[in-house]
């Protein structure tokens, strides 16, 4: 039992089991109560409950309220308001407060502020002032972390850690003395010997051999192109700096508050590729941790629901294929694009189920009560400035009751027959220096090819190379720059046992060291797929090459020789006219074993193209999609229960009602569809099928 009731703000029943909400997909958001006089809190309770909020997270960037002097703490507000909260049974998400350093500490320790590129100090004044390599901040940062601990591990109200806020979103890379200090160190981990990190960064080019320890430094603005070795490393560095920062937060937790589970959100867009989230992931165990990821629509892409999905995807397959939590995502317009739009009506909706339609079990959103003041004023909320009265609310309160009506749904697990390869330390060496072509960027074939199996109706699981891919008819490997021995092996391996692979463009080139693997591109896959390259022909921008049957790719070609595959399509003009295109190499089993058909995709192929390629490897590997005779326009994918249970996520993205032929009740209005669920126009259906 517990003994804070005098200290808080309402009536608590004490003795309460920590968990989060049961019975309905969690739904809330930020909450920031710090920025509003007293007298607003209690309104805002009661507004989440009208609008059906089930949880919050609460105090991420309180660190200066809640410690206003160094070592000098004010807990009475966060008491009071987590009395307000736990009296509400709304769960609370509680942060250790250290996504960003108070003044104080700021004033008293500049040396903790990070360092850009050029060598400029970021000063403090927004958010994220601190340098990822600092033991000072780690020090403060786990003794608020402790304090928050020791006071509200037995809080009724508290259901979770959130430890600190999107990591690496600001900060990240710094390129001070004090990062200089922390990679050498971890240098010298990784390699064994000065002779060693030689050898892995190919010192031997334009006279960078290190002869002591203390001359490795972070890749600074250099008079030209820095060593590509050393950037790639960097990058892993700075990932792995940040991971110990939060690992540091969460043994605190775990020593002080056990049994609580612990978080941090994650950032799965295709514009942040700071961290290597699969390595932190690696480090993240149940039942403690979860992951959790914000995501943000960005209206500049040319498609921003396909990246949205694909993100989705990609959350999952972090998470090792289970549910995660979306932690944040936005009402309405963000505060932080060139132009800033809102969504249509409806969008609040469709966007939040497209995310549990993906295995998400929880929908969050930043921020509660939208900011009168700073920098995020014009970011939307759960609560706009029009109030309570405005059609954003009332679709908020909408969605809120289908949360409510979610519940059954969660646990279940995704089902694929495909997977697509995702690996952060291809993505970093195709943003190193002096590449074939600037124009390849990681994510897009990615995102268009997992765009191509949508539109087919055939979901897509997003995962990292050295995941167990045994289970998959069809794996995708778009753009794998770098590939190590052993992930080129397992690929290898998934073929042998009968899975179909395509393999794209720019992929198996360079091992873990961004060594060229020579004898002749694909290189780690030459022999898999039966062709080889010796000249790569990247084409210009806006270059567009036709291909054998009316088709066209951009972006890429290069002189592709048959060595035991068979050409599907040849380019018929440009710098590769004459040599393949696509190919198909079909091996015999042997000793009784399956074995899969390989695929090799030479250019970018124009969207009609990859939508029949895609259908050629989808028929070739037996991939069915969720529903067979499903109309065009709709996403579709299945989520299954340990039990057996299903259910059907079809979401509308026309202009047009869509009718899905799926026979259940529909969890959204309540209505059972009879054989043919009628989906509105941008609408959603959640189908339990019979």
């Amino acid at each position: 039992m517990f003994g804070f009731v005098d200290n808080w703000g309402g009536d608590v029943e004490t003795g309460r089991m920590r968990d989060w909400p049961r019975g309905v997909i969690p739904f809330g958001g930020d909450y920031n109560p710090e920025q509003w006089p007293r007298e607003v809190w209690r309104e805002d309770i009661a507004a989440m409950q009208r609008a059906g909020v089930t949880f919050v997270s609460l105090g991420i960037f309180s660190w200066s309220w809640v410690e206003p002097s160094d070592g000098t703490y004010d807990f009475g507000w966060l008491d009071e308001v987590m009395g307000l909260l736990a009296a509400a049974d709304i769960a609370v998400d509680l942060a250790t407060a250290t996504a960003s350093p108070p003044m104080w500490l700021a004033q008293a320790h500049p040396e903790i502020a990070p360092i850009d590129h050029d060598g400029q100090r970021l000063w403090p004044g927004s958010r994220q002032a601190w340098c990822p390599s600092s033991a000072t901040f780690t020090a403060y940062a786990t003794r608020l972390a402790e304090a928050m601990a020791r006071r509200y591990h037995d809080h009724p109200a508290l259901a979770m850690w959130h430890i600190s806020n999107e990591y690496g979103c600001h900060n990240t890379p710094c390129f001070c003395d004090t990062c200089a200090d922390g990679f050498r160190d971890w240098l010298r981990q990784r390699y064994d010997s000065l002779d060693a990190l030689n050898e892995a960064w190919g010192a031997a080019f334009w006279s960078q051999r290190y002869a002591d320890w203390s001359q490795p430094l972070p890749p600074r603005r250099t008079p030209t192109f820095p060593n590509p070795g050393q950037t790639l490393d960097y990058r892993r560095y700075q990932s792995d700096a940040l991971l110990q920062q939060f690992l540091a937060e969460r043994a605190v937790l775990l020593e002080h508050s056990p049994g609580v589970p612990i978080t941090t959100n994650f950032m799965t867009m295709r514009h942040f590729s700071h961290l290597d989230y699969h390595r932190w992931a690696a480090h993240l165990t149940e039942p403690v941790d979860r992951i959790s990821t914000d995501h943000y629509v960005v209206d500049l892409l040319a498609d921003p629901w396909a990246e949205q999905a694909f993100c989705g995807d990609l959350t999952r397959g972090i998470a090792g294929g289970g549910p995660w939590l979306l932690m944040e995502h936005s009402t309405s317009a963000v505060n932080w694009q060139p132009v800033n739009r809102p969504k249509p009506v409806g969008g609040t909706i469709r966007d939040s189920l497209t995310h549990v339609a993906r295995g998400a079990d929880m929908i969050g959103f930043f921020q509660w009560r939208a900011s009168r003041a700073g920098a995020e004023k014009f970011h939307s909320a759960l609560l706009p400035h029009a109030g309570e009265d405005s059609a954003r609310f009332a679709e908020v309160c909408r969605l809120g009751e289908i949360a409510g009506r979610l519940g059954e749904v969660s646990g279940s697990r995704v089902e694929s027959q495909v997977a697509i390869l995702w690996d952060y330390d291809a993505q970093w060496a195709t943003q190193g220096p002096a590449l074939p072509s600037a124009q390849v960027q990681y994510p897009d074939l990615a995102i268009e090819i997992h765009r191509a199996l949508r539109e087919r109706h055939v979901p897509a699981d997003v995962v990292y190379p050295g995941a167990d891919l045994t289970a998959y008819r069809l794996i995708i490997v778009p753009t794998l720059y770098l590939v190590s021995d052993a992930h080129a092996a397992a690929i290898e391996a998934a073929v042998a046992t009968g899975a179909d692979v395509l393999v794209t463009y720019f992929s198996g080139i360079v091992d873990e060291r961004d060594h060229i693997r020579l004898g002749g591109y694909p290189g780690a896959f030459r022999e898999l797929l039966g062709v080889r390259s010796t000249e790569f022909a990247p084409l210009r921008p806006g270059e567009v090459v036709a291909l054998s049957g009316a088709h066209s790719g951009s972006v890429w070609s290069e002189d592709v020789a048959l060595a035991g595959a068979e050409a599907v399509l040849t380019f018929t003009e440009g710098p590769a006219a004459g040599h393949a295109a696509f190919t198909r190499y079909a091996v015999a089993p042997q000793g009784g074993s399956a074995s899969g058909v390989r695929w090799y995709l030479a250019t970018r192929p124009d969207r009609d193209t990859l939508a029949e390629i895609v259908g050629t490897l989808c028929a070739s590997a037996g991939v069915e999609p969720v529903l067979p005779g499903a109309p065009d326009g709709v996403d579709l994918t299945r989520r299954r229960a340990a039990d057996g249970r299903s259910w059907v996520f079809a979401i509308n993205h026309t202009d047009l009602a869509r009718t899905v032929p799926v026979t259940g009740v529909d969890l959204v209005t309540g209505r059972h569809t009879g054989g043919q669920c009628e989906v509105p126009a941008g609408g959603v259906a959640v189908v339990r099928e019979d």
